[in-house]
């Protein structure tokens, strides 16, 4: 049995996946993924390249995620998704490039700068 994986990441969020041919389970952190995301926008948001590609049913998925929130996880979970059905077939390629799966959000929280409140918050100036 083959095992495809692959790596997701967006914002702090980074999935490991782990594809097989299978009947269709999902889990992530040993949780079934509708358990570990609550939210149907979540789950619909991880498991988006699936429906794309039509292969709903046909993979088994082992996905261990950590850092970030639900959102950046769920996303990082779609990217690895993605590249491990790329690598399992390379023909589902364009279809998932077309709906913007294939690419990486290079989107990152800007750092706080010093003397200031936030990244670009600064404290309270007094004039007088």
């Amino acid at each position: 049995m083959e095992v495809n994986n692959a790596l997701g990441r967006r914002k702090t969020a980074v999935a490991r996946v782990y594809l097989t041919v299978g009947s269709g389970n999902i889990t992530v952190n040993g949780k079934d993924y509708k358990q570990y995301f609550p939210t149907l926008m979540l789950q619909n948001a991880a498991t988006k390249p699936f429906e794309i590609t039509s292969t709903s049913g046909q993979f088994d998925a082992k996905i261990h995620v950590d850092g970030g929130g639900q959102t950046g996880q769920a996303e990082a979970i779609s990217l690895g998704i993605t590249r491990a059905l790329v690598k399992f077939n390379a023909e589902l390629k364009p279809s998932l490039k077309t709906a913007g799966l294939t690419t990486r959000d290079p989107r990152m929280v800007e750092r706080k700068k010093p003397g200031q409140k936030k990244a670009r918050k600064r404290f309270q100036f007094v004039k007088r």
